[in-house]
């Protein structure tokens, strides 16, 4: 019998173990590899649609569907492509901007998961994040794909929507380091329709990217200090740091707090909370974080 996309779908999340992907494995588990659920959470689906791909009535999932589910199940780049065939698609051709993580940097977001690490494309698209990061910034799993771009929501005129907060910044570095990698990623990927229409659109929404972008400003990747305005627990100050990884044109984007800092109380009152406050208490917490 000629193989589907729902029987290998299933064969992949069988060899996958909660620990792959930074879940507890709790006692008495019964299931080999990961569940349906854990599986459609990885990749911000529902798991009525993991379950009718994996029974064949979902029979035409989109490119952003297939990319998200071969990131969660950490398929490496040939089982990737094969996944996009199954799916009726066509793998992702040279010169356009890659959404694949590679399985190594994804092992190690599982076991950064009391960072808020965020995983970036050349153009900037949020592809993967730790539940650090859900609960810093808010879930970007309820934001569409264009909504997870940085670049669109540093440029944006509105309000961010990569954060569901302010997120404040001393300076404008990071205005001109974009525009710099996405002037690089256009030039490394030129058959990318998505980039192209990305830099149309900020130069034509945006007078200060069109500034920056015609007088050809250049700007590298420092670290910075970010406030993160978040409505639980108030200001936690951040230091920011953009990391590569060499021989994958993806970024990491990860925030830290000083050991023993308030900012490190408070985030980790939201990492062991989830982010969700205790029933009958003030916006603020519990009272601890509450400035005088």
């Amino acid at each position: 019998m000629d193989e589907t996309l729902g029987t290998a779908l299933h064969r992949w999340r069988d060899r996958l173990s909660p620990a792959d992907v930074g879940l507890a494995s709790r006692p008495g588990r019964r299931a080999v590899g990961l569940r349906r659920e854990e599986l459609a959470e990885l990749a911000g689906l529902s798991v009525d649609y993991v379950v009718r791909l994996e029974q064949g009535r979902a029979k035409s999932p989109s490119a952003q569907v297939v990319a998200s589910l071969t990131r969660a199940l950490q398929l490496q780049p040939m089982e990737r492509d094969h996944a996009y065939r199954l799916a009726g698609l066509l793998p992702p051709q040279e010169g356009t901007v890659s959404t694949h993580v590679p399985a190594g940097v994804q092992r190690m977001l599982a076991r950064l998961g009391e960072f808020p690490v965020g995983v970036f494309s050349a153009d900037w698209t949020l592809l993967s994040w730790t539940p650090a990061w859900s609960v810093l910034m808010g879930d970007p799993g309820a934001r569409t794909h264009d909504e997870r771009n940085l670049a669109r929501a540093v440029f944006a005129t509105g309000p961010s929507r990569l954060a569901s907060w302010p997120v404040l910044q001393d300076d404008n570095a990071l205005k001109p380091a974009l525009v710099a990698d996405l002037r690089t990623a256009l030039i490394d990927y030129p058959r990318d329709r998505g980039l192209t229409d990305l830099v149309e659109e900020l130069r034509s929404t945006s007078a200060e990217f069109a500034r920056l972008w015609d007088e050809g400003t250049v700007g590298p990747h420092v670290s910075a200090r970010k406030t993160v305005v978040h409505p639980q627990v108030g200001e936690v100050l951040c230091d920011c740091d953009v990391l590569t990884v060499p021989g994958c044109d993806i970024r990491l984007v990860v925030y830290t707090v000083a050991a023993g800092s308030a900012d490190a109380e408070k985030l980790e009152f939201l990492r062991v909370t989830n982010g969700v406050p205790a029933e009958g208490s003030s916006p603020q917490g519990p009272g601890l974080f509450s400035t005088p």
